[in-house]
């Protein structure tokens, strides 16, 4: 499995992901990684799909997340540093990203929760309204989007060696260049 077909690896999400939500983060992840992929030159469809599949499992195993994705995509023959990469988007299995799949993932992952959210609050509920300003004034606010772990996305910016407010400019242009298929 070199080479990750979109449909499949949509298809094995539907299997573990029903809600809407979900699917939802799981387009926004995608969008950054290929975003990211061409801004470094890498193969988008395989930083799409690892942003598609980051968290397939989740529904179903939460508290099992994501040590259970990875399980189950090395039962599907997934190659082991894919596997990994998924993996090392979860603080607590302690995996050190060293690859920058890795590392890109774990850089958007949060912060497309958080850019989502703010741009649901807007009047419009269109990404295209959010600007870099409108989330950090947010970000302030730790009522806000509670669920969205602001350490994360500063540690992954850093360990992207993208400054953070560039870094959130980047995922939201990602997020308004796929508005129509997020909903935004």
């Amino acid at each position: 499995m070199n080479h990750l077909n979109r449909d499949d690896v949509w298809q094995l999400l539907s299997q573990y992901t029903e809600a809407d939500y979900l699917r939802k983060h799981h387009l926004a992840v995608e969008a950054a990684m290929k975003w990211y992929a061409r801004k470094y030159g890498q193969d988008e469809n395989l930083w799409g799909n690892i942003g598609l599949i980051h968290d397939f499992a989740y529904e179903k195993y939460p508290d099992q997340h994501p040590q259970k994705d990875g399980e189950i995509l090395r039962e599907h023959g997934w190659p082991e540093h894919l596997v990994r990469a998924v993996m090392s988007h979860g603080d607590h299995l302690d995996i050190p990203r060293t690859e920058l799949l890795e590392k890109t993932l774990y850089a958007v992952d949060e912060l497309t929760g958080m850019a989502i959210a703010v741009a649901l609050v807007r009047p419009s509920k269109k990404i295209a309204d959010v600007d870099v300003a409108a989330v950090k004034k947010k970000w302030k606010d730790k009522a806000f989007a509670r669920g969205v772990h602001r350490d994360q996305i500063e540690k992954g910016a850093q360990e992207l060696g993208v400054p953070l407010d560039e870094h959130i400019g980047n995922v939201l242009e990602a997020l308004k260049e796929n508005a129509q298929t997020l909903g935004l």
